[in-house]
This record gives structure tokens, sequence and C-alpha cells, in this order.
């Protein structure tokens, strides 16, 4: 049940950041809302949602509860005790033990009052536990290095040892493959090696292997952008590619036409990373891409990706139907894998039964049926569907709507009882209802189905370290799409610089999002076969920004730069 902020009265913590000048009453108030519907804790809902600055929040507690503000830059991760609290918890609850001292265990926490975390944490170890106040961003910051230093990851493989990593192929062990590989040249295999780990610790998404005439050439994808890594010898070209394809038990002896492959890369007893390999046979030989799939981009949770709050529970109230359809659409690389598998994450329990018919699987899930449709042998999406629905599914998730035949299955499975999660190729949500009328699937079961409809794309955010403050003339930003009470209100705009610690100026991405939810309104239009104009129209009077209007309301929180917000969704 919603709770009325009007009723809310503001004692301890909140009251204190009100009296501080952190938070304004409002702002108080509805944080103080938000962060107990998402059961967590006040500060850390502050600090993810940029209301207030982690340094100042810190100094507040700390002078409600009188105690001091502990520094973690004097913690390295190595001098924390090892495997003591489960990754789960400390995730779950923000939470980094610190130090142990006899049957007592102090635990680093941004909110004092998360007695929570510090009686699951008290639990799970037998060990008395307490609170230790520090600053919630450099408290996240410390906790990722901590749990990468506690899995053997790629931050300890030196160069020298490179050759020594393991690697799989995606159909098992092959007899050819593994001989070819004995006598592949050392340098090659280091090679190699060596750029797939550097593409792994730089945040990249994809690698792309391209021979020229003259030259040949590595780039990697990073936060969407490619940018050219290395120029080995020309002379390499072939050593390259056939190595590649060894890896992934590929036919080296086959240069004629494109392959699919996958590689899996083992980096720890815990810690795997897979790569989907493509060949194209080119004039001057194969170019290879591999895109990487990292399965914990499916677990950072709802929260990480980039949804405004509004939008994020419209996500949520659909994955909690028992039926109807949900579509995500974007172009290629725009993130909607990760958000179908954010949402299956969400609902994959013991008690559901979750299939998924994919071109291929790319991340794997423990407890979710997944099934790679392969034309070749007659098994298509329509097929796949077929079968899961003789297979008493709950939920239905397929890769990707292409055809009149696969559209109509999935509709019936929403029809009668199933929830199904699917992609389309399409700009925006209107258009995705329009496509769907254009393939030939009758209005009247569209507008009986599909339930919400997720539009998306992917924008760089700006550095915290290094992005500087942006003047922009009022007119400009009204030209722009920036309302005149959104103006009035006063924001700060900000660009990238570049630092050491970014690319450009830009860390990480962010989703930007249309979340549509298929109200009676607009099911009478589907019904009427209106046009994607009037349907976007209708949308946007019912409260559904598109998406420009959320990419510009991430450049007033200061997440990303008008610039970024123009590439990403200008028209």
């Amino acid at each position: 049940m919603a709770t009325n902020k009007s009723n809310v009265t503001l004692t301890g913590l909140a009251r204190r950041f009100v009296d501080d000048g952190l938070l304004d009453e409002t702002t108080a108030k509805d944080a103080f809302i938000q962060a107990a519907n998402n059961k967590i804790p006040l500060i850390t809902y502050l600090v993810q949602n940029n209301l207030a600055a982690s340094k100042g929040l810190a100094y507040a507690a700390a002078m409600e509860f009188g105690v001091s503000v502990l520094d973690l830059g004097a913690f390295l991760p190595e001098m924390l005790p090892e495997k003591l609290v489960d990754e789960k918890l400390i995730r779950k609850h923000n939470a980094l033990p610190l130090y142990k001292r006899g049957n007592r265990l102090y635990i680093a926490l941004s909110d004092p009052t998360n007695i929570q975390a510090l009686d699951e944490i008290k639990f799970n170890t037998g060990l008395s536990t307490d609170a230790v106040l520090v600053d919630d961003a450099k408290l996240r910051e410390a906790i990722e290095k901590y749990l990468e230093s506690q899995d053997t990851t790629m931050g300890d493989l030196n160069d020298a040892d490179l050759e020594g990593v393991e690697t799989e192929g995606g159909e098992g062990e092959d007899e050819t493959a593994i001989s070819a590989s004995d006598i592949d040249d050392a340098p090659i295999v280091k090679y190699v090696n060596k750029m797939l780990l550097d593409a792994i610790r730089g945040g990249a998404s994809d690698i792309h292997f391209e021979p020229y005439e003259k030259t040949y050439r590595v780039r990697y994808r990073t936060d969407g952008i490619l940018k050219e890594i290395s120029r080995p010898s020309i002379k390499l070209a072939p050593k390259i590619a056939a190595r590649v394809k060894i890896m992934s038990q590929l036919d080296i002896s086959e240069r004629r036409v494109p392959q699919d492959g996958r590689i899996k890369m083992k980096l720890s007893k815990t810690k795997a990373i897979d790569f989907r390999v493509n060949t194209l046979p080119t004039l001057w030989g194969e170019k290879i891409v591999l895109r990487i799939l990292d399965p914990s981009q499916a677990k950072l949770g709802i929260d990480v990706l980039g949804y405004e709050e509004d939008q994020k529970q419209l996500y949520l109230d659909a994955l909690e139907q028992p039926q109807g359809m949900i579509l995500v659409t974007g172009p290629t690389g725009s993130g909607k894998t990760v958000s179908l598998y954010t949402g299956l994450n969400i609902l994959n329990t013991p008690e559901r039964n979750i299939s998924t018919a994919e071109d291929p699987a790319e991340i794997n899930l423990e407890g979710i049926n997944q099934v790679n449709v392969n034309t070749k042998v007659g098994l298509g999406f329509a097929e796949a569907l077929r079968a899961f629905l003789r297979q008493d599914p709950d939920i239905i998730m397929v890769g990707e709507i292409r055809d009149l035949e696969t559209a109509n299955i999935a509709i019936k499975a929403a029809q009668t009882g199933h929830l199904v999660l699917s992609t389309l190729h399409t700009n925006s949500a209107a258009e995705t209802l329009t496509r769907m009328m254009n393939m030939g699937v009758p209005a009247f079961n569209i507008a009986t189905s599909v339930s919400l409809i997720i539009a998306q794309r992917l924008g760089r955010r700006l550095c915290n370290s290094c992005k500087q403050p942006a003047e922009i003339p009022r007119e400009a930003l009204l030209a722009e799409g920036f309302t005149q009470e959104q103006i009035d209100t006063g924001f700060t705009l900000f660009r990238p610089k570049g630092c050491d610690k970014c690319n450009g100026g830009y860390k990480g991405r962010v989703g930007i999002y249309e979340v549509v939810k298929i109200t009676d309104e607009l099911a009478n239009m589907i019904m009427e076969e209106a046009s994607s104009i009037k349907i976007a129209k209708r949308a946007e009077a019912e409260g559904f920004r598109n998406l420009r209007h959320s990419a510009l309301l991430k450049v007033m929180q200061g997440v990303t730069s008008l610039e970024e917000a123009n590439r990403v969704t200008k028209d």
C-alpha cells in the first residue's frame, strides 16, 4: 500500500538531513517513502538517486549518532577479513567487513540505522557485529575492490601468465582443435589472450579483429563507442583468425562462409566470461567479432539500470501479472537482453517454470530452461514456442518476434494464462504496436495481450570525478526540448572533461527508457488501428515520457551530457 507523504513525520536521520540543509522537507519525505518501499537504507537511496552528496550525508549521520566517520582509504582490500561474509549479504546490505577482534566483527555501513544488516551478518557468521560509519560512495567503491580481490580475477594475472588462462569452446572438446592448438605459436596464444583480458578489464562489450589490404587492426567497443587498440602486422592475420576459431571450436579450414561459435574463458574457479564469436569472410581475410557476455550483468538488479522510479514500478507491476506480454524494443546493443534477463531474474523462483527461446542464448541463468533456436534443423522461434506450450510453462521469453507465425503463437500464450517477454527491433513504443499490425497481427489481439512496452537506448554516464558544469543559453535549452517550467526550477548541466579514471569524460552507461503501459484508451486506439504518431501523442498525454524526454531528464540529473543525449535520442 502506498504511503501518503502528508502523513509522514520526519524523525532521526531524515530530520537531521533537513535541519542541516542537505534536503528540503518534500524531497526528504519522498525519499523516506521510496526507500521504505524499495527496502533499502535511506542514505543508499539518496546517493543512488543523486539527491544529496554522500560525504555530507555521512557527516550529518555522524553528528546525529555522536560517532566518527572512518576513512575507508586507509583499508586495502588485502587487509580485510577473507570470506567471512557471503557476497550476497555484502551486496544486499551495502555492508563491508572491516576487521575481526576476538568474537567481534566490525562492519562498515553508510547508514548506522541498518540494524537488519548487522543481525543477518551476525546470524550467518556466528560473530557479534558492530557498525562503523563510512561515506556511502567510498563504501560502494571499496566493496567492489574487496569482492574483486576475493575472486582471483584478471586483476591478478600478469602478462607473462596469460597463456595459462583456461578457455573452452561452445560445443565441448574437439580432438582436431586441441591438436591444432598444441602447434599454434605461443606468441599468438599470448597475444589473443591479452586482447580478450584487456577488453574485460576495460569494460568493453565487443572486440573487432579486422584485416585490410596492408594493415590489421583490433578495436574495442567501450560504452558504445569503437576505439582502435592495436595494429599487429598484417602477416599475423591468418594466425590470429585461426587461434580465435580454435578457441571457439570452429572449422579452421573453412574461410569462405561465416561461422558462429562461443568461447568460455575461466578466469578463476568461480569467475568465467563467455564470448559469442562470429567470423565473416572479407576481401582481405576473415573479420572476427567477439561479443563479451558477462552473466553478472543480469544480476545487478533493476535499480542500477537507469529506470526512473515511475518507470521501474510500471515494469515491476507488469512482471507481477500472471499473464500478458511485455515487449522490449530498441536497436542492436541498446541493452534489451539485460532488461529482459533482469526481469527474468526477478521472476526466477522454484515455484515458476520459465523457458526461453533465443538466437543464441547470451546469458546463462540457473533455473531457467534456455533453448537455442536452430533453423538448419527446423527449430525456429515458432517451433520452440509450440513445444513450450506443451511443457506446462508459467513464463516464456522469446528472443525476438520476427514473423507473423511467432507473433501469433506468442500472443496466444499471453492470452491463455502465460506471461510472455520478447523483443522487437523498432524505435519507439508506438512504432512497436504499428509494426505488429503491419506484420498481420489482428489489432484486437494486440490490444488484449500486450500489457507493457519498453523502448530503450544506452547513453554514456558522465565521469563523476571530472565532469564540469556547462553554461547553455535559455533559448538553446528550449530548442533542445526542455520546458519553460524545467528551466525555471533551475538545474546544472554538465559536460565531459576526461581524466585517468574514465574514457574521454565518460565512465559506464545508463539506460534511457520509454515505458508505456497499455491503458484502456491506448487499447481502444490500437483496435481502431490508429497511426504510431497518434498513439505516441496519446501515451505522452497520459504521462508516459518518450525517449527524448527521458534523456533530457538524465541530463538534468547530471547523469549524462546534452551531447550524449543528442547522440542517442536526437530526432
